[in-house]
């Protein structure tokens, strides 16, 4: 599934901003290609809810899944970023405005379900688009038991700079002010010489393992991204409104470049 267009809102974007259109397109130049790995598989997620997902993945972009009382058959995309680690990305047809992704560790089974949720009306000063969080475990059919941390939330990446090359076409630069917000500017594409400081959330998957999430004010966007470390490589999307108020979820992925590290004193950590 590209993109929706079922009609939400139409927004008015600050004079001379560039909308989702705008920079999404081509930003997936450096992204894992999908996988057909799941294929055939059946798996069961339970979140720290409670809340339990059986998934059976019919092809390679298609699942049947249940949760309690409700079920259906829907989109997926799943990209393996390293070896038994996954970014399943998930969109429904009967609720186009949500989406899902849970990013999977399979040597520990754990997880982390990230979903995402554009609403009706933009509340001024709070991004149209809000996330929620749930660590979870995965069953893959073949009974293995969880082991290690339970994912959480982490300032590893407190006072990191990085630049992000999407494509040849896309570099931007990240620098991770808190453990609410961060920075970022574009360098190369349609943003040069935007910038802004959006909400952020990060969780810690595995040891090189984390889950980058940012949420905007000035337009309706949220983005999702698994960061390997180890391989210098971020995997994602971004989910929110384009022009004429059609639902997008468009796919990213970037080569990272790390540009150093601030060590802030004791006595002026950042929240």
């Amino acid at each position: 599934m590209a993109e929706d267009t079922t009609a939400v809102q139409d927004w008015n974007s600050p004079a001379d901003w560039k909308e989702m259109d705008d920079f999404a397109a081509g930003i997936d130049g450096n992204r894992i290609p999908p996988t057909d790995r799941l294929k055939g598989q059946r798996w069961q997620l339970r979140r720290s809810d409670d809340v339990i997902t059986e998934l059976r993945f019919d092809s390679a972009d298609q699942v049947q899944w249940t949760r309690g009382p409700d079920s259906g058959t829907d989109w997926y995309q799943a990209i393996e970023v390293s070896p038994d680690v996954f970014f399943l990305d998930q969109t429904f047809a009967d609720r186009p405005h949500v989406t899902e992704v849970t990013v999977l560790h399979l040597p520990t089974a754990r997880t982390v379900t990230i979903e995402s949720t554009i609403a009706e009306q933009p509340t001024p000063g709070v991004p149209q688009v809000s996330q929620r969080f749930f660590a979870g475990v995965v069953d893959p059919g073949d009974g293995r038991v969880p082991s290690g941390r339970i994912p959480g939330p982490t300032r590893d990446l407190v006072g990191w700079r990085a630049l992000y090359r999407y494509s040849p076409d896309h570099l931007y630069e990240h620098v991770y002010l808190s453990s609410e917000r961060y920075c970022w500017q574009c360098l190369v594409g349609e943003q040069r010489g935007h910038g802004d400081v959006d909400l952020t959330t990060t969780w810690k998957l595995a040891d090189d393992f984390y889950v980058f999430t940012f949420r905007e004010f000035l337009i309706p966007v949220a983005a999702t991204w698994l960061y390997d470390l180890a391989a210098m490589r971020s995997t994602g999307k971004f989910f929110g409104i384009g022009r004429g108020g059609a639902v997008r979820n468009a796919p990213g992925g970037a080569h990272i470049t790390s540009l150093g590290r601030v060590e802030y004193p004791q006595d002026g950590q950042p929240i």
